[in-house]
């Protein structure tokens, strides 16, 4: 996993240099639905272009250079909006990239490795990839379309009638089991796996694994530190109850 630096990011920064200081910032662009190139801008600009606040954005830019995130500014539902649009991005990058990339360099090491412990790396990760796409499609079905359901209901001043099965338990209580079964694989591959030559295929596998637990770690804390509060808070609102 690439070090982070610690040093908090600001709405004067330029957009430019936090990407060339760190790789990752790319994600955050594109979870955001912002492109490259950039040319000279601040945060506080690109913010602006494209309707995000700038609030918004420090808080998952500093989790992307490795700081946890501790709530200081209060957010809104315009805030609940754009983060419901950035984990359906971040959804769409593990999909379509992420998990393809492991599944093929498994195949990979499987075509050098032909010990007995190698039927189980597979096996274990079809294990993970059943567990996280189930959450997955319950945020995609389920919690996101409720997120916006609430935002219209505030929007146009009316009461939420909603049928949707949203439950809060079970959309945080499934990011540490997901978590587990992550780390069940990698430390497959590190303690036990025996080495049949493939140390290039091996390394691809644990470097594709550290990227995906790095983006998810910053996924669940968007989920449970933000967006559910937020959910909470404009339900609140919308029964009429004293907002904490």
């Amino acid at each position: 996993m690439q070090k982070r630096a610690l040093y908090s990011i600001r709405p004067e920064m330029k957009i430019s240099e936090l990407v060339s200081n760190n790789t990752y910032f790319m994600l955050l662009l594109e979870h955001f639905d912002i492109t490259l190139p950039v040319a000279d801008k601040t945060i506080q600009e690109i913010c602006k272009e494209n309707n995000i606040s700038s609030t918004l954005f420090l808080i998952f830019a500093n989790l992307y250079n490795g700081q946890d995130y501790k709530k200081k500014e209060e957010l809104t539902y315009s805030d609940a909006e754009s983060a419901v649009v950035f984990l359906k991005n971040s959804h769409k990058y593990y999909s379509d990239e992420i998990y393809p990339g492991i599944l093929e360099a498994i195949n990979q090491l499987a075509e050098l490795n032909d010990s007995h412990e190698m039927a189980l790396v597979p096996k274990f990760f079809a294990e993970y990839y059943k567990d996280v796409t189930e959450h997955l499609n319950y945020e995609n079905d389920v919690v996101f379309p409720y997120v916006l359901e609430l935002i219209q209901n505030i929007k146009r001043g009316t009461q939420l009638k909603s049928d949707l099965a949203f439950s809060s338990n079970k959309y945080i209580g499934h990011h540490d089991e997901i978590g587990e079964k992550l780390d069940d694989l990698k430390s497959l591959l590190i303690k036990y796996l025996p080495q049949k030559n493939d140390s290039k295929e091996r390394r691809k596998i644990l470097f594709l694994l550290s990227h995906l637990e790095f983006d998810l770690n910053i996924h669940s804390q968007i989920e449970e530190l933000i967006l559910e509060p937020l959910i909470k808070k404009m339900e609140k609102q919308l029964k009429g109850k004293q907002i904490d």
